[in-house]
């Protein structure tokens, strides 16, 4: 990483919130979404894991009552549903602040792997379009899973790293302000982040995922929680569906 990248990088850090963050939850790709079919959403998770986001936001018991979605869109096969003139009397809810980071599960990974978009080189028409489709798929998934949120009365708005600027370098991070996602949350909103395809300063792009863009918030916002939902029960020793595989009750930090 040049010098200018550490410099914008590190101004990005003097990040002042009015409230601090409480939890920065990470929907598990497999969690959200039938990972063995193309595209496909695991609605009823969704919807699941949505209504208990909204539960575990609330300040006080006092926030809940009926729930006001904030999709006021059309959605295929069902009913409009709008909740304008209820909101006008509505008091404000009072809420924890939260940020929301999802996998792609289904969705990018067909376009991203066919393409080969993580190893770079968009000179190559393949890996252009390639990039093209992976983002097509991921923001298409980004903004269901707001849409799902808003249906519980989550203030969600989708933020993508490529459209907020981020960049790496040689696969790490070299920029990633997250000005704007500290705005969204002291607006009252929940940001609603996903992996992304996004450009690489070394060799042309690459993937970001989603647990390095947890792990660079955390680093930046300081949130007194972090949890992931995944469709298993934990962390194991080795991969779950491994013969006795081992669930770790308890995970320590040592020192290197």
């Amino acid at each position: 990483m040049d010098d200018e990248n550490q410099k914008q990088l590190h101004c990005a850090s003097d990040i002042h919130l009015a409230k601090p963050v409480r939890c920065i939850v990470k929907f598990g790709g497999a969690a959200i979404t039938h990972k063995n079919e193309l595209e496909v959403i695991n609605e009823e998770n969704l919807e699941i894991i949505s209504q208990q986001l909204r539960q575990a936001m609330m300040v006080s018991a006092s926030s809940s009552g009926k729930v006001l979605g904030m999709d006021w869109s059309k959605r295929p096969g069902f009913a409009e549903t709008s909740c304008v003139d209820d909101f006008r009397d509505q008091p404000a809810l009072d809420f924890n602040h939260f940020i929301v980071v999802h996998g792609a599960g289904s969705f990018g990974h067909f376009q991203a792997s066919k393409s080969g978009v993580h190893k770079g080189g968009l000179n190559q028409p393949l890996v252009k379009a390639g990039f093209v489709a992976t983002r097509i798929s991921v923001t298409s998934l980004n903004l269901e899973i707001v849409r799902a949120l808003a249906r519980e009365g989550v203030p969600s708005i989708g933020m993508s790293p490529f459209a907020c600027g981020w960049l790496t370098c040689e696969r790490n991070i070299a920029l990633a302000d997250v000005t704007m996602v500290a705005k969204a949350i002291d607006s009252g909103f929940v940001p609603v982040l996903h992996g992304d395809a996004v450009l690489d300063v070394s060799q042309g792009c690459t993937i970001l995922s989603g647990d390095v863009i947890i792990r660079h918030l955390a680093a930046q916002l300081k949130p007194e929680f972090v949890v992931f939902l995944t469709d298993v029960l934990g962390v194991y020793d080795r991969p779950p569906t491994e013969l006795n595989a081992v669930l770790l009750r308890e995970i320590g930090e040592h020192p290197i």
